[in-house]
């Protein structure tokens, strides 16, 4: 393995320079998908007042069991209009507001209802059926977390809680960039030695589903005067992600032209496949990825590096990638001096979950791996993992 990084040894470098960004007031109904800076808090008790579980009858667990006129009809966002006196009861909605004097609800399957007047055959319990006034939260506590992205259940929770906006790190400004004067446009012909550029719009809908903003920038040729140019652009963003010109050919100018505008790498090359040519650097406050120019280690090198510095850069809590459990269908060979991320597609069996391998596992072969829905770890060693073996995968395609 050389000098050659470990993915684990790379992670740390890249997570010990992506420090969190700034803070800003977000919308509530604008805030799914970022990330809190700061715990939000409750403005209300939930329930802000004892309410009813179920549709029934308010009345005083002491006066069951018993026959009760029934004195009032309580709607939910409708409270009575007086407090229940011994002896009563009262109709109530689920939701509706338990009225004073009443401690207790009787669904109304256990009551034989005789007009404005109900029999009830068993003694209820006290407290039977009532939410109690901040059973759920109280006015003042947190209801999120710092360094949670916001999904349906905590705007959920958030918008119960009265909260109006939540202080949210900033989407951190990312600029992808794809080289090579073999590049064309989709849709357009292509001429002799051309290929169609994927991999900025992969890079960009992968980072985007992180959490960044991106800015897709247009292809370059391998020309230093367009490199300088769109580097220097892209290097005003907080993360400026390359594909291609990484590796040591003549016409390999990022890293180059990189270091002549202040570029401080920390990284070129780790110990894994596909992606070993990965590079990371810093100017300033700017970090700067270059990933390969083959597709598939495109994507792994962002599911690997880039995408945790962007989860980093919003205060996620465990940015790195969630590894899951799962049984080889098939047996894969190992390499002995670098681990391999295996293209696969995970499914359930009586015995789990199952990775199955796909087929085609060359660094080129990106419509074979749209295919996959996993990355497998095959730790770097001798022989093969066999069928059956226990190993870790992420999924692709998650934030």
């Amino acid at each position: 393995m050389g000098d050659l990084l470990t993915f684990e040894q790379a992670q740390a470098l890249v997570l010990a320079r992506a420090h969190v960004l700034s803070a800003e007031r977000v919308p509530l109904a604008l805030s799914a998908g970022r990330v809190t800076a700061s715990p939000a808090h409750s403005a209300v008790d939930l329930p802000p007042f004892p309410s009813s579980a179920m549709d029934g009858f308010a009345l005083r667990a002491a006066d069951t069991p018993g026959r009760l006129p029934v004195v009032e009809r309580i709607a939910a966002g409708r409270p009575a209009a007086r407090r229940l006196a011994p002896g009563e009861a009262m109709e109530i909605s689920t939701g509706g507001v338990v009225p004073e004097g009443a401690d207790a609800v009787i669904p109304l399957e256990y009551v034989v209802n005789h007009d404005n007047e109900i029999e009830v055959g068993t003694a209820v319990e006290l407290g039977a059926n009532v939410r109690a006034r901040g059973g759920d939260v109280r006015a003042g506590d947190p209801v999120v977390a710092t360094g949670v992205r916001l999904g349906a259940p905590q705007l959920g929770a958030l918008g119960a809680a009265g909260v109006a906006e939540v202080e949210c790190v900033r989407r951190p400004r990312v600029a992808v960039l794809a080289t090579g004067t073999e590049l064309a446009r989709p849709g357009e012909p292509l001429a002799p030695g051309q290929v169609y550029e994927a991999n900025g719009l992969m890079l960009a809908a992968a980072l985007a589903a992180a959490g960044a903003e991106v800015e897709q920038l247009p292809a370059v040729a391998d020309d230093e005067q367009a490199h300088r140019a769109a580097l220097e652009r892209g290097l005003s963003a907080d993360v400026l992600v390359t594909s291609g010109g990484v590796s040591v050919g003549p016409h390999d100018l990022v890293r180059k032209i990189e270091r002549e505008l202040g570029v401080e790498e920390v990284f070129w090359r780790v110990a894994i496949r596909p992606g070993k040519p990965v590079s990371f650097g810093v100017r300033a406050d700017a970090l700067v990825f270059g990933l390969p120019g083959n597709p598939v280690s495109s994507l792994v090198g962002c599911e690997l590096f880039v995408k945790p510095a962007v989860r980093a850069l919003q205060g996620l809590a465990d940015p790195l990638p969630v590894l899951e459990d799962a049984r080889l269908s098939a047996a894969l060979r190992r390499n002995g001096a670098r681990d391999d991320f295996v293209r696969a597609r995970v499914r359930s069996s009586r015995d789990g979950l199952l990775a199955e391998p796909i087929l085609g596992q060359e660094s080129h072969m990106i419509v074979r791996s749209a295919t996959a829905d996993a990355l497998v770890h095959v730790p770097r060693g001798e022989g093969e993992l066999a069928a059956g073996s226990r190993v870790a995968w992420l999924r692709l395609g998650g934030s």
